[in-house]
């Protein structure tokens, strides 16, 4: 019996460049954005507040970057009968809304990115961009 196990991590120069890709995605379509990169245990990695994104966004970036990241799917994927109900059980650290996609390279699983601040399909656009740049599986 194994007491161990192989993991990958998202790199520092990783999370720049997705911060780099969403922020660059968010100029092009004219919205403004907050960006949160999490690891596989929901930690912080990389935030940023794109001038004029709207501050409490950011609260929900970070809900849908941990979210993607626990349950290894898209936020939009909460079924909507347990989006109330998840959200009020953990004050608001679990979420449904759209804009939090999982990280995955190489079939292995980094972590997740929440996007607040735009409508759910420029937040999935800005997270899209994000996997995009660093080559992650889709």
């Amino acid at each position: 019996m194994s007491y161990t196990r192989e993991t990958a991590a998202l790199t520092h120069a990783g999370v720049l460049k997705m911060l780099h890709a969403a922020s660059e995605k968010a100029t092009e379509i004219g919205q403004p954005q907050c960006i949160v990169i999490v690891d596989a245990s929901g930690e912080l990695q990389g935030e940023l507040r794109m001038d004029g994104a709207k501050f409490l966004s950011r609260k929900s970036a970070h809900a849908k970057a941990r979210t993607a990241a626990a349950t290894r799917k898209p936020t939009a994927d909460v079924p909507d009968a347990m989006k109330q109900g998840l959200g009020m059980a953990t004050q608001g650290e679990v979420t449904g809304l759209p804009g939090g996609l999982p990280i995955f390279v190489g079939g292995q699983h980094l972590g997740g990115i929440g996007i607040g601040s735009g409508t759910g399909d420029q937040d999935v656009a800005c997270a899209t961009a994000a996997l995009e740049a660093i080559g992650a599986d889709m």
